[in-house]
C-alpha cells in the first residue's frame, strides 16, 4: 500500500530509502546540528565551516539569510557572491529531505503571516471557534484544538467510534471541545493534579454558561456527555493492559466526582425558571454519573452562530485505496450521529453511556505529548486491539530517551514501580532506523528540532533586535569560562528584554545567575570585537536551524516505520499553521478493518 504525503507518493521501500538518506545527510553535518550557539566564540564554531562557506556567508544581511538559506518557497534569490556547490547542496538537501510543514488549506495570504486568517479580525479570538471554547484558551491553543478536534471527530466517524482518550490533557481544552463541542465521549488523563482540578473547574464554568443560554432560550436542551478527567501518569515502561486498567480506575473516580457535582447542580436546577425545567427533568431520569450533560442538539443548534468550526473531513479515494482530506461546509462540522442506534438514543433524550474501553474501543489522541509520551501512545496503538485509531502531535524531542542518553534532562521518574520489564527507548522505535549507520541523534540535535524556523525567518526579515541575544549569550560564555573553566553552558535563564540592554548591563544581570560577581572586571575591547560579529552568529544559528526540520523528520519517519513494521499504515499531516504552532505535524493512523475502506488518511 502506498502512502501519500503532500503531492508526492511514497511506497514502503521509498520510506525506508528516505530514512536512509536523511540519516546519511545528518551524519555528514552532525558537527553543526550538535553544536551549541552559546559556544560560538569559546569553541570557535565559525572556523569549523569550510573556508568557501565562510566567505559566502560572512557578510549576508539578516533578510538575505532568510531568503537565501531558510525560506525554501522564496524564488527570487539574488546572490551577492558565487556560493560553493557544497553549500548549495547542503541547503537544497535540507529542504528536500524534510517533510513539508505547510498545510494544504493554507492560502498564500496566510503563508506569509504569523497569524492564521481566523485571527485577522481579533488577534486573541478565533473567528472559527465559539466563545465558550475560547475562554481561558490562548490563541495558539484555540487554533490547535479546533483543527485537531475536527480531525479526531473525522476518525471517530470513519471508525464508527464515539469514544476518545486524550493523553496529557492538561487543563482540558481539547477534551472539553471534543466533548461539549463535538459530542464525543472523552476521557482526559493528566499527571498534574492541579491541571486536572483546573480542567474540572473550567468544565463547570462552561456548563454554567450553557445553563444560562438555556434559561434565555438561546439554546435548547438534549444530551451530550461531559468529559472524564483522570489523574494519572502514563508510564512508558507499562504494558497496554496496565494503561487500560489505569483508564478504567480513573474513569470510576471521575464518575464519583461527577455524581457529587451533579447532586449540587440538581439542587440549583430545582429552583431554576420554568424555561429550564425540561433540562432538570431530563437529568433526573439519568444515572447520577451520566446526568452531568448538555445536549448534542443544543450544541448543533449553535453551529452557525457560535461554534463556527470549519473542519476537514476524511473521504475515501477508491483509486488509491486511501483516505484524503476534503473541506466540508461549516454547517456539517457537528453532524448528528449517523448511526441509527445512536440517533435513537439522542431522540429519546438518553445520555450517551460512559466509555467501556475494552468493549467499544476508542481513539487515542495526544496534543503535543512530550518526549517519550508520544512514542508510548504509538506503542499502545500498535499493541492494544481496543485502540482503533490515533492522532499524535509530538513535542519536546530532546526529552525522548535513547540508548546513548536513557535519562535526558526533564524526564519524569515513575511515581510508582511497574511490573513491566520493557526497556524500549523513545528513539529509535523501528528496527529499520535502528540498523542504519549513524542513526543516533544527540540531545542537542533533538532540542534543536523543537525550534521554530518560520518564526526566525520573520525575525530575520524584520531585522529584529532580538537577533543579537544569541551573540550576547555567546560572548558571556567566554567571560564565564575565563573565570570558571569548569563551568560550561551554564543556564542563566531568560533575561527580560536583553536585546534592549547594553552588553555590560546584560552581563551584570547574568553573571550572578551562575554564581559569579555582577561587578566582574570586563575586557571591553575584546568583548566589543566579538559583539561586532553578531552577523556571523546569526548565520551559524541559521545553519543549525536549517537542519532542525530534517532531524524532526527522522524522528517522525522512525515512528511511521515502527507502525509499518507491525502492519499499520500511517500518515503525517501538516495540520496547524507552522508560523503559529511550530510542532504542526500530526501522525494519523487507523487500525485495519475499522476505517471501512482504508488503512490510513492522506494529507
Amino acid at each position: 500500500m502506498e502512502i501519500a504525503m503532500g503531492s508526492c507518493t511514497f511506497s514502503s521501500q521509498q520510506l525506508r530509502e528516505l530514512a536512509r538518506d536523511v540519516t546519511s545527510f545528518l551524519s555528514q553535518y552532525k558537527h553543526i546540528s550538535d553544536s551549541y550557539i552559546i559556544e560560538f566564540f569559546s569553541e570557535d564554531l565559525w572556523a569549523t565551516l569550510p573556508p568557501g562557506w565562510q566567505e559566502a556567508l560572512c557578510d549576508l544581511s539578516a533578510p538575505q539569510i532568510a531568503n537565501l538559506l531558510l525560506d525554501n518557497n522564496f524564488t527570487e534569490r539574488c546572490y551577492p557572491s558565487v556560493w560553493p556547490l557544497s553549500l548549495l547542496a547542503f541547503r537544497t538537501s535540507a529542504h528536500i529531505l524534510a517533510f513539508s510543514r505547510r498545510p494544504q488549506d493554507q492560502g498564500a495570504q496566510d503563508a506569509g503571516s504569523l497569524r492564521p486568517e481566523e485571527f485577522h479580525k481579533n488577534n486573541s479570538q478565533s473567528s472559527l471557534l465559539g466563545h465558550i471554547f475560547r475562554k481561558h484558551v490562548k490563541p495558539k491553543k484555540q487554533h490547535e484544538i479546533r483543527k485537531l478536534g475536527a480531525l479526531v471527530k473525522t476518525l471517530c466517524d470513519k471508525t464508527c467510534c464515539k469514544t476518545v482518550v486524550d493523553v496529557g490533557s492538561g487543563q482540558g481544552h481539547l477534551t472539553r471541545f471534543l466533548s461539549f463541542g463535538l459530542g464525543l465521549s472523552v476521557t482526559g488523563i493528566e499527571a498534574d493534579a492541579a491541571l486536572v482540578s483546573m480542567a474540572r473547574k473550567f468544565d463547570e464554568q462552561l456548563l454554567s454558561t450553557l445553563k444560562k443560554q438555556i434559561e434565555r432560550k438561546v439554546t435548547r436542551s438534549a444530551t451530550v456527555p461531559s468529559p472524564n478527567h483522570v489523574i494519572g501518569w502514563v508510564n512508558p515502561r507499562a504494558s497496554w493492559e496496565e494503561f487500560i486498567k489505569q483508564l478504567e480506575m480513573g474513569a470510576c473516580e471521575s464518575k464519583r466526582h461527577t455524581a457529587t457535582l451533579m447532586h449540587n447542580k440538581n439542587k440549583e436546577l430545582k429552583s431554576a425558571s420554568n424555561v429550564d425545567q425540561d433540562l432538570y427533568h431530563m437529568s433526573q431520569t439519568l444515572p447520577s454519573s451520566q446526568s452531568h450533560c448538555f445536549s448534542q442538539h443544543e450544541i448543533v443548534h449553535n453551529v452557525s452562530s457560535d461554534l463556527k468550526v470549519d473542519h476537514d473531513r476524511l473521504i475515501t479515494d477508491p483509486q488509491s485505496n486511501s483516505v484524503a482530506f476534503q473541506n466540508c461546509p461549516e454547517s456539517k462540522c457537528l453532524d448528528l450521529p449517523s448511526s441509527p442506534k445512536r440517533q435513537r438514543v439522542v431522540e429519546r433524550g438518553e445520555a450517551v453511556s460512559q466509555m467501556e474501553f475494552r468493549t467499544e474501543g476508542f481513539i487515542l489522541t495526544g496534543l503535543h505529548a512530550c518526549g517519550d509520551l508520544s512514542a508510548t501512545l504509538l506503542r499502545h496503538f500498535a499493541s492494544c486491539p481496543h485502540v482503533l485509531g490515533i492522532t499524535s502531535v509530538a513535542c519536546c524531542h530532546m526529552k525522548i530517551t535513547t540508548k546513548e542518553n536513557p535519562t535526558p534532562p526533564g524526564v519524569l521518574v515513575p511515581p510508582c514501580p511497574t511490573h513491566s520489564s520493557r526497556s524500549e527507548f523513545g528513539y529509535p522505535m523501528s528496527s529499520w532506523v535502528r540498523g542504519l549507520p549513524g542513526h543516533q541523534l544527540s540531545y542537542k540535535a533533538r532540542e534543536g528540532a523543537c525550534h521554530a524556523i518560520e518564526d526566525y525567518v520573520e525575525r530575520l526579515r524584520t531585522e529584529s533586535g532580538v537577533l543579537k541575544t544569541h551573540c550576547y549569550r555567546a560572548v558571556l560564555e567566554t567571560v564565564i569560562r575565563a573565570c570558571r573553566p569548569d563551568l560550561r553552558r551554564a543556564g542563566i535563564q531568560t533575561i527580560k528584554k536583553a536585546h534592549l540592554l547594553p552588553f555590560s548591563e546584560y552581563a551584570r544581570l547574568g553573571l550572578p545567575r551562575v554564581g559569579l560577581p555582577s561587578d566582574l572586571p570586563l575586557d571591553h575591547s575584546r568583548l566589543d570585537a566579538m559583539l561586532q560579529q553578531k552577523g556571523r552568529v546569526v548565520v551559524y544559528f541559521s545553519l543549525v536551524l536549517l537542519l532542525a526540520p530534517v532531524v524532526e523528520t527522522l524522528v517522525l519517519l522512525d515512528r511511521m516505520l515502527f507502525l509499518q513494521e507491525r502492519g499499520l499504515q500511517s500518515q503525517l499531516v501538516p495540520l496547524f499553521d507552522p508560523a503559529f504552532s511550530p510542532r504542526n505535524l500530526v501522525l494519523v493512523a487507523v487500525r485495519p478493518g475499522h476505517s471501512g475502506v482504508a488503512q490510513s488518511p492522506t494529507a
